[in-house]
């Protein structure tokens, strides 16, 4: 139709014509007409009834031939994009070359792991398998999930702990990357992650508090290291239960720097275009302006959510409490130890000086203004140093008076793992020092 039809006439002395449309005879015949008939009369009789037909046909040759080359033209970017970011984490590689553990292949990462027999874990950034290295030791190998990392988590992982070493940060052995397979090599921890020992109900699992304070100071170790013992400062942006590792010592190894980032020694402020963590443990000022910049202090206030949840063996946010006022922990406990209450923790016998030193340090941690937190060597200091010489904080706040940052161009990097229950709002108000450390006053 779209390139025009034709009409066949066969004369007839009688004035009787034959009609023919596009070769086809109307109900299994050519059809007769008079010739004093109009062509509109014998186009609308004959003609459009074939309509709705030829249309059909027409959408479906566009469709049959369109839809396979829209997929091929899909295929192409998406193979062009990973392409290049293959082309970038390559350059990358070997212009740290000097600086990495060992490269392997994938079929080096097959044979470690028995052909990824043993799985360990599963979550948002890929699969975790056991496996054992030629010398006998024992590893987890991390494959990575290309389109969800999309190649930013490979490099975060192996631009930091590749290159430091330290007795509470895990250790990367080896890294496989073969365009689409990327796999992470770590030492092999026996005991898993912290928050299966500080929330299990299993007194397998469960760990007596003077263990719980070992692995406090150890973790402060390790962050205070990432920011002060490199050539580069190191920001985790994810400390939280899952993501602190056990040896078969329960050593405690901060791990899994996918949102790590690395900048100068110099820059106290850094720039973020994205907010990165897991909702329940991110410092305030990754969502709200007024209130300071981003900076090594965001780990300081992650670092006090993971104290406050290891003291009180809970998460700080709990729907299904005895007392409503219980739900949001940390607000709870101040309420406590301003009233010079007794902190009673169900089913658990407490070492009363420690419980009461790691929580007064985590109040300290996770105040809202970036300013009021202590620095990781200070934290250090304070849960080794005596607690009569530490003085509570100023109440803590869960947002300021402000409106939260409104910014559309703004993205909230979250991992998959499940976070904790929505906590109760507060609308006091609370007018805070900007010194840089904590005000002498506080602190004795």
């Amino acid at each position: 139709m779209a390139q025009g039809f034709n009409l066949s006439y066969r004369s007839s002395s009688s004035g009787i014509s034959w009609f023919c449309f596009c070769g086809f005879n109307y109900r299994g015949r050519c059809s007769e007409h008079n010739s004093n008939t109009s062509m509109v009369a014998i186009v609308a009789r004959y003609a459009l009834p074939y309509v709705p037909f030829f249309l059909a046909q027409f959408l479906a040759a566009k469709f049959i031939l369109g839809a396979p080359c829209v997929l091929i033209f899909l295929v192409y970017k998406w193979m062009r994009r990973h392409q290049a970011m293959d082309g970038k984490i390559e350059e990358f590689l070997q212009a740290h070359n000097n600086f990495l553990p060992i490269r392997y292949s994938y079929s080096d990462i097959k044979k470690i792991t028995k052909n990824f027999k043993h799985k360990l874990g599963e979550g948002g950034y890929g699969s975790v398998y056991k496996g054992i290295l030629r010398s006998g030791n024992e590893v987890a190998v991390k494959i990575l999930n290309k389109p969800k990392s999309n190649g930013q988590d490979f490099i975060s992982e192996v631009a930091t702990i590749g290159r430091i070493h330290h007795v509470n940060v895990v250790e990367l052995v080896g890294f496989c990357f073969n365009n689409s397979k990327q796999a992470l090599v770590y030492d092999f921890m026996s005991n898993g992650s912290l928050d299966k020992h500080i929330f299990s109900k299993d007194d397998d699992n469960s760990l007596d508090y003077q263990k719980i304070y070992e692995i406090s100071l150890g973790v402060a170790r390790g962050i205070e290291y990432l920011h002060r013992g490199c050539d580069m400062q190191i920001l985790h942006f994810d400390i939280k239960p899952h993501n602190i590792l056990l040896d078969k010592n329960f050593t405690p190894k901060v791990s899994d720097f996918g949102l790590a980032r690395l900048y100068p020694m110099d820059h106290s402020i850094i720039s973020l275009t994205a907010a990165r963590g897991t909702l329940g443990y991110m410092a305030p000022e990754l969502f709200y302006k007024d209130i300071g910049g981003v900076s090594y202090k965001a780990d300081v206030y992650s670092f006090g959510m993971l104290l406050m949840e290891m003291a009180s063996r809970r998460k700080n946010a709990k729907a299904n409490v005895e007392r409503s006022s219980q739900i949001y922990f940390p607000l709870w406990v101040y309420d406590q130890l301003s009233r010079k209450n007794e902190i009673e923790i169900e089913e658990v016998e407490w070492d009363m000086e420690i419980m009461r030193k790691m929580v007064i340090v985590a109040l300290w941690c996770i105040q809202l203004i970036p300013n009021d937190r202590p620095s990781m060597s200070r934290v250090l200091n304070m849960l080794e140093g005596d607690i009569d010489k530490l003085q509570l904080p100023p109440k803590p706040l869960l947002y300021p008076s402000e409106k939260p940052f409104d910014d559309v161009d703004a993205e909230i990097e979250l991992e998959s793992f499940p976070t904790t229950s929505s906590a109760p709002t507060i609308s006091e108000a609370y007018q805070f020092q900007n010194s840089n450390e904590i005000p002498q006053s506080h602190i004795v």
